[in-house]
């Protein structure tokens, strides 16, 4: 992918796979414009490194059109849009609705605003590029984590619906991913027991996702595709 003048933005980034990601386009001499939710560590780093660091919430449509108004008073174009921003809530018994809504926010509403506002500014980079990162389990649903499932599969069919839509000035494509990185906290019995569910068995580390990112962007004849990354998860 040859370096462009536009920034690429990457939600989410403060720590594991969208930090990863954000350091390795840096390292490759890109401009980077990264968000977060909560100050950590990592967003210090990067800002060290130069990349713009931009606070947000994607919990509320109000946070949602803040920041994407606060982007455009940074930049007036992007290379591309990574939307990587996540959140994993609990569906406790009596929140279920509240725990949907904001899961829809981040994984739908977000995405789906901030490429109808930002259309404008990935129109002014040639290539341009969209990328969700979606989550395996959509592939297959979750009995423990509905909400959660159905919010990415949600984002699943953005992936569709935009590429046609931006088609062809701006490839839309998503990830799909399985079990990268372990948290530090996950404890022997849970690792053994989650790797003997890919066909791989191992856990790769964030590279794959930025390989697979690298692909997307470098492409120029893939779009309205969800790349998926799971170790061989659909053999088992």
């Amino acid at each position: 992918m040859s370096v462009s003048a536009a920034p690429i933005l990457i939600t989410g980034a403060s720590q594991r796979i969208g930090l990863y990601c954000a350091e390795r386009l840096l390292d490759d001499g890109h401009a980077v414009i990264v968000s977060y939710r909560s100050e950590r560590e990592g967003i210090a780093a990067l800002r060290q490194r130069g990349a713009l660091a931009l606070q947000a919430d994607f919990a509320s449509e109000a946070g949602i059109l803040a920041f994407i108004e606060q982007l455009k008073n940074h930049t007036d174009s992007l290379r591309a849009i990574v939307h990587n921003a996540s959140d994993w809530l609990v569906e406790a018994p009596g929140e279920e609705a509240a725990a949907f809504q904001q899961l829809f926010s981040v994984h739908m509403l977000a995405p789906y605003l901030i490429n109808l506002h930002c259309q404008a500014l990935l129109a002014r980079s040639t290539p341009a590029d969209i990328v969700h990162i979606s989550d395996d389990v959509a592939r297959k649903g979750s009995a423990n984590r509905p909400a959660y499932c159905a919010s990415k599969a949600g984002l699943d069919s953005l992936t569709l619906s935009f590429a046609a839509r931006f088609a062809p000035q701006i490839k839309v494509n998503g990830i799909a991913p399985a079990l990268i990185l372990f948290n530090p906290n996950d404890d022997a019995d849970y690792r053994s027991k989650t790797l003997n569910k890919s066909a791989l068995g191992i856990e790769p580390g964030p590279l794959v996702i930025y390989q697979s990112l690298r692909y997307l962007l470098d492409n120029p004849y893939v779009t309205g595709t969800t790349l998926t990354v799971n170790g061989g998860r659909h053999l088992k």
